[in-house]
């Protein structure tokens, strides 16, 4: 087999143990076969086969020249190391390339998120008086009481939210399930959608998701980022308003108010609690924020 074969050949070996083994979500699979497609082309003419050490740092070497930033090739590194460690593992390689490779300093970046009256605007500017208004609401309103990803939010399944008792069953990352509870506005905001808004979108259609769009299927990612950034626009939020944003506002709001670490964990389906401890930096911010502005003596 050529040697640019047997790379193309094992990466695919390697994106297939991610999605049958590992059970690695739709989104992680994407990224994963993004940045080793890439991977992959840069070697297509070198005829190299599986790079060692040398050829994978001639690679990162590349991207920076390129001008990605140092939390891209953090990442591609964090790629490659996944697929030296599998092909180590089946005996492809005898030693990881990657292994003596640092990843590139990175200065920590802190979410941004929206303040209450910012909230409350956004989740006003839905129109009521239309399904897709009321779907709009809902989704905002269930977003914001639960801090879901935005993949877990468009692909709700009418079975996974408990109305009575308040509370929605999510399938997040690698397929790991838990439960959030929502707060009432959330639930009657879903409640007043499911008995006026989906059945007119629907208009006698069936459907297993949550939150539909005319033709019956679910709001896609993409179309909840567009409507989102209209909402945003519409009640003078910050432009490039994410639903990260929204998932941040939530988590920051929730310790604001003297919530405890490990529930923001458990509720946001963080496997470390190391990645939720950006958010304490969030708040000792605010605080900092507070004592220049107001203590006489700042």
């Amino acid at each position: 087999m050529p040697s640019a074969d047997v790379l193309t050949a094992r990466i695919d070996e390697y994106l297939d143990f991610c999605r049958m083994e590992k059970g690695l979500a739709h989104n992680s699979l994407d990224a994963y076969g993004r940045d080793l497609a890439k991977f992959r082309s840069f070697f297509l003419t070198r005829g190299s086969g599986i790079p060692d050490a040398t050829g994978v740092r001639g690679y990162l070497d590349y991207l920076w020249e390129r001008g990605l930033s140092s939390r891209s090739i953090s990442r591609n590194l964090t790629t490659l190391r996944n697929f030296y460690a599998f092909l180590l593992r089946e005996n492809y390689v005898a030693s990881d390339a990657t292994a003596l490779i640092s990843l590139p300093r990175q200065w920590k970046v802190l979410p941004k998120s929206l303040n209450e009256g910012e909230v409350d605007r956004l989740l006003a500017a839905p129109d009521p008086a239309r399904g897709n208004g009321l779907r709009d609401r809902a989704m905002l309103e269930l977003l914001y009481a639960t801090g879901l990803r935005v993949s877990e939010l468009c692909q709700l399944e009418l079975s996974a939210i408990e109305l009575d008792l308040g509370v929605v069953r999510v399938t997040g990352k690698g397929g790991k399930q838990r439960i959030v509870p929502a707060g009432k506005h959330a639930i009657l905001a879903v409640r007043t959608y499911l008995e006026s808004g989906r059945p007119a979108l629907l208009r006698g259609r069936g459907s297993r998701y949550l939150f539909v769009t005319s033709r019956g299927g679910c709001l896609t990612r993409q179309g909840f980022w567009k409507l989102l950034g209209r909402y945003g626009r519409q009640a003078g939020v910050f432009r490039r308003l994410t639903p990260h944003v929204i998932r941040h506002s939530f988590a920051t709001h929730l310790l604001e108010h003297g919530a405890d670490l490990r529930s923001v964990q458990t509720m946001l389906g963080h496997a470390d609690i190391s990645t939720t401890q950006i958010y304490t930096h969030v708040t000792r911010s605010r605080l900092r924020k507070t004592v220049d502005e107001h203590h006489p003596r700042a």
